[in-house]
């Protein structure tokens, strides 16, 4: 089997802990290069992993390095650069959420997208957790009939070790961009992506300046349907909470842990696997999921999963929230 030819851009957190091990170990791919605008911390991650071939200009890289895909895993400031970049060249793309730091930026990478042809997937990989994937089938195979409520939410202590998130030019948001974008894509995309009619939010500074730490964010959708999310960095608890809740006409359903709800015979019964892998397991499963996902579509083996053009969706959601805490009113959507 020929391997893919990978390059990553960006060499923070994501890229040291999951792309850089996964890839080395996945059959199929071949890590070529990497590139980090910070020299000493590029030099020492590819030491760290055996590396050979680094840059701290990714448009050297991309020129010198026969690759057939790119993963951007860079602060959200740079996306747009760096994938316009790799478009330009015809390269396939990862890019890790949210896409772009607003709708305008990420316009123009789906924009890119279309005229280049080649394939832009967006970092979701919560849709590749096992539990995300056997509840989303549930839901397909009419188990829970009609979708009419998703309740999620990710409440946690603190914020993640990148400064940056609390940088507006760097992250274009707080908890809501950074957290917030994956329970709303759970939520959409177990729905089946309908078309959203009205949003609401506040949005709270408890412990942060430039942006939220916390985002209670309620969407309406055309099809009468409701999803509402929870979503903070500063919650004053002694666990983190992550949880998706769907309630349908016929049952129901919940994350971490899994459960499915019907009645069946006059009794309430747990249709959901009783073995699953830790929320840690998972958590890394979701990753080499979503990896070997990307690279079977760089081969043309299956349509790509979380396209561009979906993120642009994601995204015109997400500026209408933070439009709607920001005028204090309900935004309707065009």
């Amino acid at each position: 089997m020929e391997k893919v030819t990978v390059g990553i851009a960006g060499l923070g957190w994501i890229a040291q802990v999951v792309h850089i091990p996964i890839i080395q170990r996945l059959p199929d791919a071949e890590l070529v290069a990497v590139c980090d605008r910070d020299k000493g911390r590029a030099r020492l991650v590819a030491e760290k992993f055996g590396l050979k071939k680094v840059y701290y200009d990714v448009e050297e890289m991309l020129d010198k390095e026969d690759l057939q895909a790119i993963i951007v895993a860079a602060s959200t400031d740079a996306h747009k650069e760096l994938t316009l970049a790799a478009l330009k060249r015809g390269k396939d793309i990862l890019v890790e959420k949210p896409i772009a730091r607003t709708y305008p930026e990420a316009a123009a990478m789906a924009e890119a997208c279309r005229e280049s042809k080649s394939k832009l997937m967006v970092g979701m990989n919560h849709r590749f957790r096992p539990d995300t994937m056997i509840l989303k089938s549930f839901i397909e195979g009419k188990e829970l009939g009609k979708i009419f409520y998703t309740k999620t939410g990710w409440l946690r202590r603190r914020t993640n070790d990148n400064k940056w998130v609390l940088q507006r030019d760097k992250s274009g948001g707080g908890v809501f961009i950074d957290l917030g974008i994956v329970m709303l894509d759970i939520a959409l995309w177990m729905m089946g992506y309908p078309e959203v009619k009205r949003v609401s939010a506040s949005l709270y500074y408890h412990k942060t300046k430039q942006v939220e730490d916390t985002a209670l964010v309620s969407v309406h959708l055309k099809n009468q349907a409701l999803i509402q999310v929870e979503v903070s960095w500063s919650m004053f608890s002694e666990d983190d909470t992550y949880y998706c809740n769907v309630f349908g006409t016929d049952g129901s359903a919940s994350l971490d842990p899994l459960r499915v709800n019907k009645e069946l015979h006059g009794n309430l019964v747990n249709l959901a696997p009783t073995k699953l892998e830790s929320a840690s397991q998972m958590y890394r499963r979701s990753y080499e999921n979503e990896l070997k996902h990307f690279l079977g579509a760089v081969r043309g083996l299956h349509t790509l999963i979380s396209p561009a053009d979906e993120a642009l969706h994601r995204m015109r959601i997400v500026e209408a929230v933070y439009k709607a805490a920001r005028l204090g009113k309900e935004i309707v959507m065009p």
